[in-house]
């Protein structure tokens, strides 16, 4: 691919109607149906489909999970507050919800499920749950760095190990970092957000566990592409989105063992954690006793849609079944790499030399381009959606030598092969530019 240095992104022809890899096989249908597989957006002037490669930032909600949702907004009501019959129903559907998550990632039976925002608030909230020392790896997502960073009781407690260019190096160190004096909990990313690379999650807890640790696992991109088993691969607390898993409306789940959540204060103070209060007396201040389990830590009203669609998600998901899933992924990876790696000046990312497993993200960068005029090009040009930037993982970026940022294509259920096609077709057919015609965003926006 050639940088043309002069012109700024202008959206000068519309989508290729000949592609450039003639070899282009079989056509690869969409696993599910998605909603918004039918948007359209403006290319030079007409409306094209709008081809999603951008799954791994919010993937589109599956159909069968806007059904769902639609159908509960029809009896929605107040939950664990009312006697009245749609608060009845709104109150079963939001524990049952609960249920069906702990059924759908094989969590043990007494497991406590708390509903969050999201991965990080799920995150932050192990972070207020665990009492002692935590080991990270130094490529975390930052949602799986910065809590553990910050100081707690005025102490810092993450410990921070350098990944190896290899993950069977990299679970040598971390396992010399464990050994080297106690620590309470790993932290670990099952997959990478920038390139996909899978680590081996039962290896990874049978570390921890044997150096006397708990493991706390970010499946955030992992729960939607791979089988994921708490007792089977030892995990200890699990959290995720369920934005990144088909299920709109924010809302994300930590799941683990009860002991730390039951020990620790409060995440937030406020109604429904509350057993009892008392109100001050004489210069005292007020008092409450507070629930266990779930309730201790979900004051205030929940996010019922968002636990609805995620519990959908994870039955649609459990439908569709992870061999279907490992298969249509595993299909559209071959096609998009085998090609990509024939497009001059494009460069893949990776992490480790060893890496064997992958989810639907590839991470890569252009020659002489910046990320933003890449991912502007894509979408000005052909309706193409990526993500650019530093996907919130900078000192990973950095590492791999890219501390401006990279360009990101992600994709999952709802993907065709028509949409990997057009953007190597994109990618190999045209000129990108190294200048752009938006104004720059705020950093942590693109990142």
């Amino acid at each position: 691919m050639t940088a043309v240095l002069s012109a700024p992104v202008t959206p000068a022809r519309p989508v290729r109607d000949v592609p450039v890899f003639a070899d282009r096989g079989p056509f690869i249908p969409a696993l599910a149906p998605v909603v918004g597989s039918d948007a359209q957006v403006p290319v030079a002037g007409r409306s094209v489909g709008y081809a999603n490669l951008d799954y791994a930032a919010s993937a589109p909600a599956l159909a069968s999970v806007a059904a769902q949702v639609a159908g509960a907004l029809g009896e929605y009501a107040s939950v664990h507050r009312g006697a009245g019959h749609l608060s009845q129903i709104t109150t079963r559907r939001y524990e049952a919800a609960r249920e069906t998550v702990r059924e759908f990632v094989r969590g043990r039976v007494d497991d406590t499920v708390v509903f969050t925002r999201n991965t990080t608030d799920a995150i932050n909230l192990a972070a207020h749950i665990t009492p002692g020392d935590v080991v990270v790896l130094d490529i975390e997502h930052h949602a799986n760095l910065l809590p553990w960073c910050a100081p707690k009781n005025g102490r810092n407690r993450a410990r921070v190990v350098t990944a190896c260019d290899t993950i069977e190096d990299t679970l040598v160190a971390i396992d010399a970092e464990l050994a080297s004096q106690p620590a309470s909990l790993l932290a670990v990313t099952a997959a990478s957000n920038v390139t996909g690379e899978v680590l081996p999650i039962g290896r990874l807890a049978s570390i921890a566990h044997r150096r006397g640790a708990r493991i706390l696992v970010d499946a955030a991109q992992l729960v939607a592409h791979r089988p994921l088993s708490v007792v089977s691969h030892g995990i200890d607390y699990l959290a995720f989105s369920g934005h990144k898993a088909y299920a709109p409306f924010g809302a994300g789940v930590l799941i683990g063992r009860s002991d730390w959540f039951d020990a620790a204060d409060p995440y937030l103070a406020g109604g429904c954690a509350t057993a009892d209060v008392d109100l001050p007396r004489g210069g005292n201040t007020a008092g409450a006793t507070w629930h266990t389990g779930a309730a201790r830590h979900e004051a205030g009203s929940p996010n019922v849609l968002g636990a609805v669609s995620i519990a959908e998600a994870c039955t649609a998901l459990a439908e569709l079944g992870p061999e279907a899933i490992g298969f249509h992924e595993l299909r559209l990876c071959e096609r998009l790499d085998t090609r990509l790696a024939r497009i001059d000046g494009v460069r893949p990312l990776q992490i480790f030399t060893d890496s064997t497993d992958r989810v639907g993200i590839a991470g890569f960068t252009v020659d002489g381009v910046a990320p933003r005029a890449v991912a502007e090009y894509l979408s000005d040009e052909h309706g193409i959606g990526v993500r650019d930037g530093k996907f919130c993982a900078h000192p990973l970026l950095k590492r791999l030598g890219h501390p401006e940022g990279a360009v990101r294509a992600s994709f999952g259920a709802g993907t065709t092969s028509d949409d990997i096609d057009r953007l190597l077709d994109a990618l190999a057919s045209r000129r990108v530019t190294t200048t752009t015609t938006r104004p720059e965003l705020d950093e942590g926006y693109p990142a």
